[in-house]
This record gives C-alpha cells, structure tokens and sequence, in this order.
C-alpha cells in the first residue's frame, strides 16, 4: 500500500484560494497612501493565516525591502525565504536569544531596558550584529518602553552606545476609529519621545492608521491586515482589493417535510418543509462556531443561512431559495460577495481573527501576482 501524502489536498472538500496579486495590489495602495515613507510589510501569524513565505515572496518581488514577525520562530522561517530582505520580530528579546538573533540576522525590537541590556552585552563582543529597533509604549500598555525608562535612556545615553537602532517605532491603539482623541495624543506623544533618543527611522502607522494621514506616516508605515484586504475603519468603504476566497463543498441535501431539529444540541427546529444541505467545514478548519444559526453563506448570487451548530468538521445549510444546489457544488464561506469582514460582524468578531484562524485541512490555491 502506498504512503498517503498529507500534504496533498487534491481530495480535499474545501478550497482556499488566496490572490497574491490582490496582496501586491493593496500594498501598492497603502505605500502610495504613504508616498513619502518606506511601507513595510507585517506577515506575523503565518501571513495572517495565508502562508508568510508566499505573501513575503510576493511582497518582494515588488520591491517590499523590510518585513515584521511577531515571534523568532516565524522570522527564521521567512529568513529562508527572504535572505537579503530586513526581517524584525515584534516581541522581543529573550535571555539567551541574542545568539540566534545574530545568527539569522533577525533584528530584535527591543520593548525594555532589560532587553536593551542584554542586547548591548551581546553586541560588545559580537562581529556583526544585525541593527535593532526600540518600541516605545504610547498608549497601548503591553509591551515598549514607558516614558519613564524613555527619560532614562536620555539620561544615561551609554545604554544604547554599544549597537546601531534602524527603526524607533510605537502602536496605535484606536486608528481604526478615526476621530478617536487617542490617535492624536499617540502621535504627539511618540514625537516628543523620540526627540530625546538616537537618530532612526520612524515608524508609528500600521493599516489603519496609514489612512489618518501624513502627520501618522513619519519615516516608515507597517501594514499588516490591510494587505490581506480587511478594512482599515469601521466609518468609511473598504479601499481595498479582497484576497481570500474560501469554498466548501456540499455533501449531501435533504428535503425536510415534517417537524425535525438540526445538527448537535438540536438548537434549530424545522417547522415547514426545508432543504437542508451539509458542507464540509467545520470549526477545526476555523469557521467560527460562533456563526451557528447566525451566518450565511453565498450559492451564486443568493444567500443562505446557517442553520443548527457548527460542527467539528460540517456545517448546516437551508438551501430552500437554492433549489439547484446539490451534492459535490460549491458554496462560498467567504469571497468578494461575502468577505472577511462581514463573516466577522456574523460571528461577533473581528476579521482578523477569521483569516487567522483558517485551517490547513483546506486545498490552498494560489493566485500568483507579478513578478
């Protein structure tokens, strides 16, 4: 008998499909929002669920020279892919990571003054350590440097003698609502700090805070969801082009003429007569459980409902105003007519968190960009 190959999805009843080029497209967008400074790329979270080392090959063929990871691990993954690329990893730097940091010549972002100590302890005996960057906390309270250890640097500048810093960089925590006060007490904030600290890039703005304008933009901006086509605000149309488009496949379809429930916990009580149709995905491919008896999916150009639970591997669907649906068709769980976003306001949650969470039990497709 033969080895089956896991990692091949041909039998696969659901298809991802993601649209590098649509990728390329947005960060065309965003850099020419931003046309007077360097757009990088964020790709933490495996490319936000849609495979870092494609969406990072991608983005460089273009011309996308700096690239940003939340943790180590992904950044030595894309290093491999990117070998002449700059490559920094959000979350800092750990005792007895400076090493491997070097090694890979990931750029750590340094969030305390303990992280800065380590760092210039490494790189005063070190050949060529890669340059770091500095976070500093203006408003988020998670990780960066407070204003306090800020005035401390300024005091005690031999602290950040011992290495170069290429990028100085803090976190909107409101620019997807833009008449929120905080977004200009965060800009004022970040430029009075880093008056006191070493020349560097700048670099505040991420997706949606590009679309504040120019006074956000400083040296360099750091899309991250809006290359993979979710919208920057909730206030204003989505300027961007949508990436993924997401299949399942019908299995079976029932007509239901007399009182019955549906799937687990018998949460949907059928009163008339329904068709009902069950899709291969489920919650371990990432579709939300949340969207039981509260989502929809497209056939064509009609909507339909999800009825009863999602399930670990099925949903439920009532295909009455779909009377052509059938077993092996194709409906879209997300897609041009139904994206991310809007699968998102369904389950209560954001669209980051959508693209995040899609499973790898589906057959990726790519859709590739220019070269």
């Amino acid at each position: 008998m033969p080895t089956p190959d896991l990692h091949n999805k041909r039998h696969s009843a659901s298809v991802l499909t993601i649209d590098l080029g649509a990728v390329q497209a947005n960060y065309r967008q965003l850099a020419s929002v931003a046309a007077n400074a360097e757009c990088a790329a964020v790709v933490k979270a495996d490319g936000y669920g849609l495979g870092a080392v494609r969406v990072g090959q991608a983005l460089a063929s273009i011309g996308c020279r700096t690239f940003f990871t939340a943790h180590l691990d992904e950044a030595i993954a894309l290093r491999a892919a990117l070998p002449d690329r700059e490559i920094y990893s959000f979350n800092g730097l750990m005792p007895g990571e400076a090493e491997t940091f070097s090694e890979f010549q990931i750029s750590p972002v340094l969030n305390s003054l303990g992280e800065i100590e380590i760092w210039a302890r490494y790189c005063a005996d070190a050949e060529t350590p890669p340059p770091a960057a500095l976070h500093l906390d203006t408003g988020m309270s998670r990780l960066g440097l407070m204003p306090v250890e800020v005035q401390r640097l300024a005091t005690e500048p031999e602290r950040l003698g011992g290495f170069s810093i290429s990028t100085i960089m803090s976190h909107l925590a409101c620019s997807d609502m833009p008449g929120h006060p905080l977004n200009a007490q965060q800009r004022d904030a970040f430029s009075a700090l880093t008056i006191a600290l070493p020349r560097a890039k700048l670099s505040l703005a991420a997706s949606s805070g590009i679309f504040l304008g120019p006074a956000w933009h400083f040296n360099m901006v750091r899309p991250g969801a809006g290359l993979y086509g979710l919208s920057p605000n909730r206030e204003n149309p989505n300027p961007l082009q949508q990436v993924v488009n997401l299949q399942g496949k019908i299995l079976s379809v029932r007509d239901v003429d007399t009182p019955q429930t549906v799937g687990y916990g018998a949460s949907r009580r059928i009163t008339e007569p329904t068709r009902v149709a069950t899709v291969a995905a489920g919650y371990a491919d990432g579709y939300p459980r949340s969207l039981g008896n509260e989502g929809s999916v497209r056939i064509g150009n009609v909507s339909v409902p999800v009825i009863g639970r999602v399930s670990m591997d099925l949903i439920t669907l009532d295909v009455s105003n779909a009377p052509h649906a059938g077993p092996g068709d194709m409906v879209e769980l997300i897609g041009p007519l139904h994206d991310a976003d809007a699968v998102a306001t369904q389950a209560g949650t954001i669209g980051y968190e959508i693209l995040t969470r899609l499973g790898h039990r589906y057959h990726r497709h790519y859709i590739e960009g220019t070269a």
